[in-house]
């Protein structure tokens, strides 16, 4: 048997330490720690952002354009071709629905950005076959908000269905009055918007910095979801406004027919990259 005077250094170094009346004191909290994902920016740093975007895309402005008039060109294509198939019902949801996937859409406006901020020359073709750090992680992501999209117009079909019944689409010459002018058609519109600004506000949230982030940096879609999710909410001020610029201006171009997508949708895209650079990249 050992004896005490044998282990007592030893032993006494693995005894937690007393006070002089012999009790174990009590613990002492954690100094706080600086929050590493909040940038406290305040909202007009949006306004800054989109006039990175603006300066982004009158910078070797073709390529831009260029992108702008594809995503004008494909979005009245698809429009036509649910008008011609009799799937009009579904419009609504599907311009809803349209900025749940822009993000996938500005990838090479991301690229474009990119470029120019690393001092190179972006061209169209380079904005089109863009190579993501993430390779294949970027197309789950797009998988990802495919799906996100189709479950939204499902819920749409849903709300319908809950206030008007399993009953045909009665065609847009009478839904517009059905909406605007009978009690159930505005019960549809508060409803379908709120379940619609639950859907726009995780998409915008998961996707707003995933696409860039999987674009310039490697890393995973659920990654890269997660920490946009989390940039959002440690700087809300700031994200608040920009959706309520991208909101503000996405309605104004469908008020044009499409046709203000070929300006704004490119502005948008540069300046969330921008958004991206200032929010993510003090970080990475």
């Amino acid at each position: 048997m050992l004896s005490g005077r044998t282990r007592g250094p030893h032993h006494r170094a693995n005894r937690p330490a007393t006070n002089a009346s012999g009790a174990i004191p009590d613990v002492v909290p954690a100094l706080p720690r600086d929050n590493a994902r909040a940038r406290n920016l305040p909202w007009r740093t949006a306004l800054q952002w989109l006039r990175l975007g603006w300066s982004d895309l009158w910078t070797n402005p073709v390529p831009s354009l260029l992108y702008g008039v594809g995503v004008y060109a494909i979005s009245t294509l698809l429009v036509w071709a649910l008008f011609l198939f009799n799937y009009e019902y579904a419009l609504f949801p599907a311009l809803a629905g349209f900025m749940v996937i822009g993000p996938i859409i500005a990838s090479g406006l991301y690229e474009k950005s990119r470029i120019l901020e690393a001092g190179g020359h972006p061209t169209y073709l380079r904005m089109l076959l863009v190579r993501p750090r993430s390779e294949y992680q970027a197309w789950f992501m797009g998988v990802l908000l495919l799906g996100l999209m189709l479950l939204w117009l499902r819920a749409a079909v849903l709300i319908w269905a809950l206030f008007f019944g399993i009953v045909p689409f009665p065609g847009t010459d009478e839904i517009v009055p059905m909406l605007f002018t009978t009690s159930t058609g505005w019960s549809l519109l508060l409803v379908g918007g709120l379940v619609g600004a639950l859907f726009a506000a995780f998409s915008f949230s998961i996707s707003v910095f995933a696409m860039p982030m999987l674009l310039a940096e490697r890393t995973d879609a659920l990654t890269a979801m997660g920490l946009s999710v989390a940039l959002v909410w440690n700087n809300l001020p700031a994200m608040l406004a920009w959706g309520l610029i991208v909101l503000t201006l996405f309605l104004a171009s469908l008020a044009t027919g499409f046709i203000g997508l070929i300006i704004v949708f490119p502005m948008l895209g540069h300046g969330t990259w921008h958004a991206y650079r200032a929010i993510r990249g003090a970080e990475h």
